[in-house]
Order: structure tokens, then sequence, then C-alpha cells
């Protein structure tokens, strides 16, 4: 794979971060109940990290003389994680922040392939820590599905 590979994936990783941030915060801020406070401070804080982690995927953009997708360029994808029409459907949202992180995690593992076959260890160093930030966070929102479809 070529640099081209990892540029294309960096910007495809930042848009989705971008498109993250956007779905989080709208949906805690739509979700009403007792029981979904919990998932809406858990997006709030994670609408933080994603963005933090859109800053980086920027930032290495720049630093490969590339530049970060601006909104006209901005495609979306995260159909499942749209706020729901029954502002008290959390396990619609805790299902789409998992299939949300899912494809977060497949793009950076095509990202950290195409970095080391780039031989860009820099990229791949970054995909490899946001990765497991990721991976982190389906864990917290398969916790959130297990307790909800027990009840």
């Amino acid at each position: 794979m070529s640099s081209d590979e990892v540029t294309r994936l960096l910007k495809q990783a930042y848009q989705d971060e971008i498109e993250t941030v956007m779905n989080y915060m709208s949906n805690s801020i739509v979700l009403d109940g007792v029981r979904a406070e919990e998932i809406k401070e858990s997006l709030q804080t994670d609408i933080q990290e994603e963005l933090g982690h859109a800053e980086q995927l920027g930032e290495r953009l720049k630093q490969l003389d590339e530049s970060p997708p601006g909104s006209g360029e901005f495609e979306a994808h995260q159909d499942s994680l749209q706020p729901p029409a029954d502002t008290t459907d959390v396990l619609s949202v805790i299902e789409g922040v998992i299939e949300a992180e899912e494809d977060a995690i497949s793009t950076y593992r095509d990202l950290i392939d195409a970095a080391e076959d780039a031989n860009d260890p820099v990229t791949e160093d970054l995909a490899v820590t946001l990765l497991a930030d990721e991976e982190a966070h389906r864990t917290e929102f398969r916790g959130y599905r297990k307790e909800y479809k027990n009840d």
C-alpha cells in the first residue's frame, strides 16, 4: 500500500470522528428518562475524546502535507446513530454507538496495516492508540447493552 492509502484512511477516520461527535452530541441532548441519564453522561464524555481523536488525525494529515477535509467533502454514513424518534429508545442509541465504534475499529485496523506497508511508524502508532480508545468505548457500550437486554 502507498502513502495515498494512508492519507485516504486518515481523512476517512477524521470525517468519521467528526460525524460521531455530531451524533453523540445530538443523542446526549435528545434522550429522555431516568434510564437515559448514564448513557447521556457517557456520550458527553466521549464527545470530548472523539473530538480529540479528530484533532490528532487532522494534525497528522497536516504533518503529511495534507489538509483535513472540510464540510464540503463531508459524507454522512452513521445511519444507525441518528437520534431516535422515540426519545426514550436508549437501546437503539446503544446499538448505534456499538456499530459506530466497530466501524472506527475497522478503519483504524486498516490504517495500521496501510501505515506499516507505507513505512509510516508515526501514523501506525497514532492508529494503535486510537484503536485502543475505540475498543474501550465499544466494551463500555456492550456492557450497557447487556444491562438493557436483561430488563
